[in-house]
């Protein structure tokens, strides 16, 4: 029986930690970009040693909101504050559920008067749409949703091309591409370059924890913007970044792309879940690793958790600001990179050479097998927080993976991260028959790249001491 939304799918499957635990979907797809242009280890090294050019066109969702009401309607959705944000900024737009915890994050751009964009996932886009559709302001909306993980042959058209170009080389790429001085951009502000003989719109942003832009246009022009950002970038090793290193980034950076969206549970909530349709992200998604608890409340995260503590604003009226202001002033779980202990992780490996069940496959360089990653973290055999996006990278010569930790955790503590599913593991395709195996794992700042810690904006991603 097909149900017609995600209140109906969820009423039907009783528990949708069982659900999610046992999706059928496959692995997370960066679709349409190569996996790789050279191979992932020279790109991952070129975005702190010399220049990359990361093409974001497919793997996000834009959410178009246009009309009087547009502000209005993301003010009141959002942790963020809207009192400094004229034209020509973008700021990382957080919504929360009326509980206050965390339905998904991406980039809000204030393109020209009454008119915005969210750029990211499909949980923050569906609820922008809803509230767009459903509560009563004047504005209208557009989706351009992510290109599909397998086209089946057909041609992808999206709205717009999306480019990075990053790495400390980037101002001499930038630079050779506009014909001269690049206009000086701030940090979340937008502006305009040269490429090809043509103005293109520009952000100034960072995902490694390097200097570069955003560039974007519409996408028929992206072949001749990507070949002559590949031209320019030659002289200073620019290398383009495959989707196989794409995601590992983050690692490096500090950001958790994917906590599960908080919307499964509560009253308040329930027009949304008949508003989603059962084929949905939140429907369809699923939820991995050795942390299982019964109760889905336990996988939702805080804006705290995530490090968005200092996003936070009260001199707004947005949708969850009760719940935040009752958080206010307690002790909060925080974010930090776990840093693999190597000879676990070579005796995980070697398990693959040995007869039997082997521990749980650990992939590079990004690790990662569900939607959403929930991996024990010990202290003396008691859970102490969970590890949620896990990888390789190359330029620390270290597996790492992104955790929230209870708050007493001090830097420098060695923890065990219990890797694999128990039971020999769930249902989900992309899990063999295993063994787990505990990792020990040393707590370390988020972001763990020191060049990402250094050069960031003050608050962005939160950065920690080192």
């Amino acid at each position: 029986m097909a149900h017609k939304n995600l209140e109906e799918l969820l009423k039907a499957v009783g528990n949708p930690v069982e659900m999610l635990r046992n999706s059928q979907i496959g692995a997370y797809v960066y679709p349409v970009v190569p996996s790789e242009f050279s191979n992932w280890r020279d790109e991952q090294m070129a975005w702190q040693k010399t220049a990359i050019l990361y093409d974001q066109c497919h793997h996000m969702v834009e959410q178009y909101v246009e009309g009087p009401d547009a502000v209005k309607l993301f003010s009141g959705l959002t942790i963020n504050s809207f009192a400094n944000f004229p034209v020509n900024r973008a700021k990382q737009f957080v919504p929360c559920s009326h509980d206050g915890h965390v339905i998904g994050d991406g980039i809000l751009f204030h393109l020209a008067e009454n008119s915005l964009v969210f750029v990211g996932r499909a949980p923050a886009a569906s609820w922008v749409q809803f509230h767009a559709e459903t509560g009563g302001y004047k504005v209208k909306t557009e989706k351009d949703d992510r290109s599909p993980s397998n086209p089946k042959g057909k041609a992808v058209v999206r709205r717009n091309y999306r480019y990075q170009i990053q790495g400390p080389n980037a101002p001499q790429v930038l630079e050779k591409l506009n014909g001269g001085p690049v206009p000086e951009v701030k940090f979340f502000h937008l502006g305009e370059i040269n490429i090809a003989g043509r103005k293109v719109r520009c952000l100034r942003h960072g995902m490694a924890g390097a200097p570069g832009l955003e560039v974007w246009g519409p996408y028929a022009e992206r072949e001749e913007i990507r070949a002559a950002i590949v031209e320019a970038g030659k002289p200073f090793g620019l290398k383009e970044v495959g989707s196989r290193a794409y995601a590992t980034n983050t690692l490096e950076s500090g950001w958790i792309p994917s906590p599960l969206p908080a919307v499964y549970t509560g009253e308040k909530m329930k027009a949304y879940r008949e508003w989603l349709p059962a084929t949905s992200y939140e429907g369809a998604g699923s939820i991995g690793g050795s942390f299982h608890s019964g109760k889905i409340e336990d996988y939702y995260m805080t804006p705290h958790e995530l490090g968005y503590g200092p996003f936070i604003k009260f001199d707004h009226d947005f949708i969850g600001r009760q719940a935040l202001e009752k958080m206010a002033g307690k002790p909060h779980r925080r974010k930090v990179t776990l840093a693999w202990n190597s000879d676990d992780v070579v005796k995980a490996f070697r398990s693959m050479l040995e007869q039997g069940d082997p521990y749980k496959y650990i992939d590079m360089p990004l690790s990662n097998y569900t939607s959403a990653s929930y991996d024990k973290v010990l202290s003396g055999g008691k859970t102490v927080g969970v590890s949620m996006f896990a990888g390789y990278s190359y330029n620390e010569r270290s597996y790492l993976s992104l955790a929230v930790v209870d708050p007493e955790i001090e830097l420098g503590a060695e923890l065990k991260l219990l890797w694999g599913e128990e039971g020999g593991g769930s249902k989900k395709p992309t899990v063999e028959r295993h063994r787990q195996i505990e990792i020990r794992a040393i707590v370390s700042p988020a972001p763990y790249a020191k060049q990402a810690r250094a050069t960031y904006h003050e608050g962005w991603r939160s950065k920690v001491p080192a």
